[in-house]
C-alpha cells in the first residue's frame, strides 16, 4: 500500500479500541472495498471532500479513495528491548512502518488497570521512548562492532560512516532519539539502511474520557507539552466514543457528530494528521470509468507519480496534462477547462502539487 502507520502504546491504553474503531469506521466510506489483511492490519481510506466533489461533478461509474495502512502492533512493556513481553515481535513490526502513532492513556477508569498502577502520561511516554532508544542503541552498537571486525580483517571501512555510527551511539546514550539529531542528507541516507526506530516520525494520540474531550485537563496538557518539545503533532480522541460512532450508519454518524458540535470524528483527524506527518499529498486521475485519488510524497515529479499508477507509465512517460482542482471546480468540466486553457502540458520533471487532476500520456 505504500504508507504504513504503526499504532503503539503500553497495555491498557486503548490502543486496540482505537484501531478497531478506525477500521470499522473506514469500512463505511463510499466506494472503497475495505480490507483487513489480517487481524492487526487495516487499510483505511483517507477522508477526501475534494474527491467526493469531483465525483459529484463528473459522475464517474466508480471512484476510489487513497488509503493509509494502520498496523496494531503488540503492546510494549518495560524491558521490550531485552525481549520482555512480546518485545521481539513488537520491535520487529515497528521497524516496518513509516511513522508511529503513539496512543497515550489520558483517562481514569477503576475497571481498567494501569500497567504501572497509576495514570501518568509523561511517565508512560518516557517508558516507550526509552525502550525504542535502547533497541536502536543495540542496532548501532552491532553495526560498530561489525565495522571494527571488518577493519581487523583488512577491509577498508568508510571512515565517515563509522564516525556517524559513533555519534549516533553517543546521542542515544544521552536519551536523544535519532529523529531529534540534526543530520545532513548524506547521513540520513547512510542511516536509512539501519531502519532505526527513533528516526521515525511520531504522532501522539491522547486517549481521553468523554468529559476531558470537551474540556482538556492535566493529562492532555502533559502530552501536548511533550509533542511540542519533540516537534510532533498531537490528536485528542475518546476511544470509547469513537467505537460507538463507528457502529453507526453514515447518516446517524453525521448527526451524532453534529449534536456534539464536531465537524469530523477524532479518527478522521487522526488519519489526516498521519497524512501530514508523512508529508504526503493527493493527486487525482479520471481516466476510463474510474476517478481515483493517489498518495505521493510532497515534491514527487510527474514521471514518478505516473509510476505510482503503473511502472510502464513511468518508463514510457511522454507528458502530463495537469488541471488545478480549484480551476476545475470553477468551470465544472474538464473539457471546458481545456477550452479555457486551464489544462497545462508538463514534462517528466514537473512537480505534482496537492489537488492536481492529471492525465498521463505514455507509450511502451
Amino acid at each position: 500500500m505504500g504508507f504504513r502507520c504503526g499504532i503503539i502504546g503500553l497495555p491498557n491504553v486503548g490502543k486496540s479500541t482505537i484501531f478497531n474503531a478506525l477500521t470499522a469506521a473506514a469500512a463505511e466510506v463510499a466506494n472503497y472495498p475495505f480490507c483487513t489483511i489480517n487481524p492487526n492490519v487495516g487499510i483505511v481510506p483517507v477522508p477526501d471532500p475534494r474527491l467526493e466533489n469531483i465525483a459529484r461533478i463528473i459522475k464517474p461509474p466508480k471512484f476510489t479513495f487513497t488509503t493509509m495502512e494502520f498496523v496494531d502492533i503488540a503492546g510494549l512493556v518495560k524491558g521490550a528491548s531485552r525481549g520482555e513481553g512480546l518485545g521481539n515481535r513488537f520491535l520487529g513490526n515497528i521497524r516496518d512502518v513509516d511513522a508511529v502513532v503513539h496512543i497515550v492513556r489520558c483517562f481514569d477508569d477503576p475497571n481498567v488497570s494501569h500497567v504501572h498502577g497509576v495514570v501518568a502520561p509523561a511517565d508512560d511516554i518516557e517508558v516507550v521512548k526509552m525502550e525504542l532508544i535502547l533497541a536502536d542503541l543495540e542496532t548501532v552498537e552491532k553495526r560498530i562492532e561489525k565495522g571494527e571486525k571488518s577493519a581487523k580483517r583488512g577491509d577498508k571501512l568508510h571512515h565517515a560512516e563509522q564516525e556517524l555510527y559513533h555519534m549516533i551511539q553517543e546521542s542515544l546514550g544521552k536519551n536523544i532519539p535519532v529523529g531529534n539529531i540534526d543530520l545532513n542528507p548524506e547521513e540520513e541516507t547512510i542511516l536509512r539502511e539501519l531502519n532505526l526506530i527513533t528516526a521515525k516520525k511520531v504522532l501522539y494520540v491522547a486517549n481521553v474520557s468523554e468529559s476531558e474531550l470537551k474540556e482538556r485537563g492535566a493529562y492532555t496538557d502533559a502530552v501536548e507539552k511533550i509533542a511540542s518539545t519533540d516537534g510532533s503533532e498531537m490528536v485528542v480522541i475518546c476511544g470509547d466514543m469513537e467505537a460507538e460512532i463507528a457502529d453507526l450508519q453514515e447518516d446517524d454518524r453525521r448527526e451524532f457528530l453534529e449534536d456534539l458540535g464536531l465537524n469530523e470524528s477524532g479518527l478522521q483527524k487522526l488519519i489526516r494528521a498521519g497524512y501530514r506527518l508523512l508529508d504526503l499529498i493527493t493527486f487525482y486521475t479520471a481516466a476510463g470509468a474510474e476517478l481515483r485519488a493517489w498518495t505521493i510524497p510532497s515534491g514527487t515529479k510527474a514521471s514518478q507519480a505516473a509510476g505510482k499508477i503503473h511502472t510502464d507509465m513511468e518508463r514510457g512517460f511522454i507528458r502530463a496534462e495537469v488541471l488545478n482542482y480549484e480551476d476545475f471546480v470553477r468551470v465544472e468540466s474538464i473539457s471546458a477547462a481545456k477550452d479555457k486553457g486551464l489544462v497545462r502540458i508538463e514534462g517528466r520533471d514537473h512537480v505534482i502539487l496537492d489537488g492536481d487532476i492529471v492525465y498521463f500520456r505514455f507509450n511502451v
